[in-house]
């Protein structure tokens, strides 16, 4: 079956570790079930696998962790919830199910805890990739599998990150850092979804514009005029929460416009891991720095709910057939994107080029920091 893979990990061009070829089609295991995959999205940890970062790995080694699907086959002994040809999408967290975490409300905190791509589940980059048959759910009504791809890691993260964590509500403001990447695009969709006042900031006024006509109620270009910008906009009271993913050029800003009391949450530093702390703005106006990774398997049930009530889609800026998929990751890698990137399948009904009514530029295969 055709893969794509990382033959390497980390060195001075983290690309040059990526490949594209055949690799043999997996045995269900125990517990598992094989999915023919008709989409699946990229994510910055498909970047950091390639970089090395996270636990070694045994080369080849399939990369994604975003699937959606048809069931293909069970593994033995595994209790077949899903007919075969069913359409699914798999939620890519994977945990033990014996720890005190699991069996609490919030698995994540599993001391196992990993995601797809990761541990001994290879990735889902491929023609046909294994998952936990306990991790499908069922593909919402009029969503496209190019759409349900972008789910269980952007769009569950930005859940988590709006509902779970910050406990955000209709009225209050937010400001999501990065405009334009697929984690700020997941934010902003739900955001808006659930009744909030939206910010968002970024460096690319072409971006800052298409979330503008996406229909964010204020861009504002990042650089040492935001924050003025940003607290002016909220009469000089700050916003109740900020959504966190790009980290020290971004930083110091997020901890000055947000509220007494408010909330930054963090889920990702693609520009930079180690800004100064600030401790004494953080204890003073009592702030609420919070960190988040991926969501619960009830999270992602509630979000599939909102996606299939409210009507919320993803961004997707661009689809790739698996043999092009190094095409995609230095489009990723280049941070031109707006939105998601997927990656498809063969099979009937595969999706070529971009999908209707999305709103993305052009694919430009410049090199640059990620977004």
């Amino acid at each position: 079956m055709l893969a794509v893979f990382a033959t390497a990990a980390g060195g001075p061009e983290p690309l040059a570790n990526l490949a594209v070829g055949d690799r043999h089609l997996p045995a269900p295991r125990p517990g598992s079930v094989r999915l023919r995959t008709r989409a699946a999205s990229l994510n910055h940890h498909d970047l950091w696998t390639l970089a090395g970062v996270g636990a070694p790995l045994t080369f080849p080694w399939t990369l994604g962790c975003d699937v959606a699907g048809t069931v293909d086959a069970y593994g033995p002994a595994t209790e077949e919830l899903f007919a075969p040809g069913t359409p699914v999408v798999a939620h890519a967290v994977i945990t033990c199910g014996l720890c005190d975490a699991c069996a609490g409300p919030d698995e994540t905190y599993c001391r196992r805890f990993a995601i797809l791509g990761e541990g001994s589940w290879e990735g889902t980059f491929s023609e046909f990739c294994l998952v936990p048959a306990s991790n499908l759910f069922p593909l919402p009504p009029g969503i496209t599998f190019e759409q349900a791809a972008c789910l269980p890691t952007a769009f569950l993260t930005a859940y988590r990150m709006l509902f779970t964590k910050a406990g955000v509500r209709p009225g209050d403001t937010v400001l999501i850092q990065g405009a334009g990447g697929g984690l700020a695009t997941a934010a902003e969709a739900l955001a808006l979804a659930a009744g909030l006042r939206v910010i968002v900031s970024g460096r690319d006024p072409a971006k800052r514009q298409a979330a503008l006509d996406r229909g964010v109620h204020y861009a504002v270009a990042a650089g040492e005029q935001a924050t003025g910008e940003v607290l002016s906009l909220t009469h000089g009271v700050g916003v109740d929460a900020v959504i966190e993913s790009v980290g020290e050029p971004t930083w110091a800003m997020s901890l000055r416009v947000v509220r007494r009391g408010g909330a930054v949450v963090v889920a990702g530093a693609t520009a930079g891991a180690d800004p100064p702390a600030d401790l004494r703005r953080v204890f003073w106006r009592q702030l609420r720095i919070l960190g988040s990774t991926m969501g619960t398997r009830d999270e992602f049930a509630a979000l599939l709910r909102v996606v299939e009530a409210a009507g919320v889609r993803p961004l997707i800026d661009e689809t790739y057939p698996l043999a092009e998929a190094p095409a995609a990751f230095q489009r990723l890698a280049s941070g031109a994107a707006v939105g998601k990137l997927v990656l498809v399948s063969g099979g009937p009904g595969s999706f070529r080029g971009r999908p209707a009514g999305s709103r993305a530029t052009p694919p430009r295969h410049s090199t640059g920091p990620g977004n």
